[in-house]
């Protein structure tokens, strides 16, 4: 169904804009699901990720959840869930039980797509092989296992729970499981870390034969242990080496890459992720999670929610924390941070489909950009260059207002 758009000018984030054209289409619509609890917080983890006690309230945040997700139903009425993506935290803490029930209520709130794709994050050290085939019982069919690494002194600098055996195990597990479709996350980069020490980490994964592979490097992200007690990181020198044969061993093996970070075989790119990178829609439910919908009439809200599970437990607290419309000056920087991260980027067309604005609101910076060499002049296609992928905070900042 579309819309007209307005005649007069529509207010975007409590400013006048120029009207913006009604969207054609809207995007397909995906479901992320925050669990925010975690065995032990680890030093380098920024997430809004949080230390479990003992028990864990799952009850009363699965009915959270679910009142949470019916208070954005009136903005995706009429739609159907492409995927959905357990994320956290350590989701995999919970029960089949607990997100079974989750999943039954989602599924009585907002019709699945019949090849939808269910992805739960999980690490080796909460791997149980009678969970994991009730899981897939479910209906959830696709892992994303947090490895990190397999070498003992790695996991141990890193603050993991588990450690290489298990991290093995786990994958065979998840195919015992019947999982046929799983992520294996994997960071290089790590303290004290050879190109030997990576490439061994990146071929012990490949061994495993996951149909995709997260490979990136660590940083050091502010408030996290690691930012106030840096561990000694390889050169930078090292660290190109182990980026170009990593990625070198990676093609070899059948995995292309299709975004800065993210490694699959033919047909297995993660179909959540490739909707977030197109600017596709998706609700976020559960505590700080994020969120961002397209409306007919072009409006376009972010949206966030209460970021500590207790306040997010709290009855007398409000699930949402805030949002915002974005104006017609941030959607074209929006859009494009997103999109020039997928190695082949994006069709040209879908920037107005999916912004309501003209490409040749785009004119200017892309020009620029393809004067650069980190763009690729292709009028089909906004695409960065090789050069446009290793510099691309300098590419994005072509399009900035």
């Amino acid at each position: 169904m579309t819309r007209e758009s307005s005649a007069s000018p529509l207010i975007f984030g409590g400013a006048a804009q120029s009207p913006r054209a009604a969207l054609p289409v809207l995007p397909p619509l995906a479901l992320y699901i925050h669990i925010p609890w975690c065995v032990r917080k680890c030093p380098y983890c920024d997430f809004n990720s949080h230390t479990a006690s003992p028990v864990l309230p799952e009850e009363e945040y699965v009915d959270a959840l679910l009142a949470d997700l019916d208070q954005d139903l009136h903005a995706v009425y009429g739609r159907e869930l492409s995927s959905i993506f357990f994320g956290g935290g350590t989701p995999s803490l919970f029960s089949a039980e607990a997100l079974g029930r989750l999943l039954k209520g989602v599924e009585q709130r907002i019709p699945f797509a019949s090849d939808i794709e269910i992805t739960l994050e999980a690490n080796p050290g909460t791997f149980e092989q009678e969970k994991f085939l009730a899981y897939r019982a479910l209906g959830i069919n696709r892992l994303s296992i947090g490895i990190q690494s397999f070498q003992e002194e790695k996991l141990k600098a890193l603050g993991r729970i588990h450690n290489g055996d298990e991290a093995v195990c786990a994958a065979g597990m998840a195919r015992q499981a019947g999982f046929d479709n799983f992520n294996l996350d994997l960071m290089h980069g790590l303290p004290d870390q050879s190109l030997d020490d990576a490439l061994s980490d990146l071929r012990q994964a490949i061994a495993l034969k996951p149909t995709h592979l997260s490979w990136y490097q660590l940083t050091l992200e502010p408030n996290t242990v690691f930012w106030n007690q840096p561990p000694t990181l390889p050169e930078d020198d090292t660290l190109w080496d182990i980026q170009e044969a990593g990625q070198a061993l990676l093609a070899e093996h059948g995995y292309a890459q299709y975004e800065v970070s993210a490694y699959a075989q033919p047909g297995r790119p993660a179909r959540h992720n490739l909707n977030y990178w197109s600017f596709g829609d998706f609700i976020g439910i559960g505590a700080g999670a994020h969120g961002k919908l397209s409306h007919p009439d072009g409006r376009i809200v972010r949206t966030w929610k209460t970021r500590l599970p207790k306040d997010y437990l709290n009855p007398a607290k409000s699930f949402k924390a805030g949002e915002k419309a974005l104006t017609n000056e941030e959607l074209p920087f929006e859009f494009l941070m997103n999109a020039l991260r997928l190695t082949e980027g994006v069709e040209s067309r879908l920037y107005p489909e999916r912004t309501g604005l003209p490409l040749e609101s785009l004119a200017e910076g892309r020009l620029d950009a393809e004067q650069s060499g980190l763009l690729q002049v292709e009028p089909s296609r906004l695409a960065a260059t090789e050069r446009g992928q290793l510099f691309l905070n300098d590419l994005l900042q072509k399009f900035l207002s």
